[in-house]
């Protein structure tokens, strides 16, 4: 199981620096960088809920849920 972040792709279509993006929500550019890599064990809910403010999303824009092949067999 693998939940793939695709806050990259939402910035992008939304054309939002990371910087902004980093400041509204209140935490470091370093760790909406892990964020965005996919890097982190969890995410507050406020945190998420600042990202959907300011991107004006739903959290299932923000994350994706794809099966592994090991998961399948």
């Amino acid at each position: 199981m693998a939940i793939r972040v695709r806050l990259n792709v939402m910035l992008a279509e939304r054309n939002v620096k990371s910087k902004d993006l980093a400041e509204y929500v209140g935490i470091t550019e370093a760790n909406l960088s892990l964020l965005k890599q996919g890097k982190v064990k969890g995410v507050r809910f406020d945190t998420l809920e600042r990202i959907c403010q300011f991107l004006n999303c739903q959290p299932g824009d923000l994350l994706r849920y794809e099966e592994d092949a090991a998961d399948q067999g």
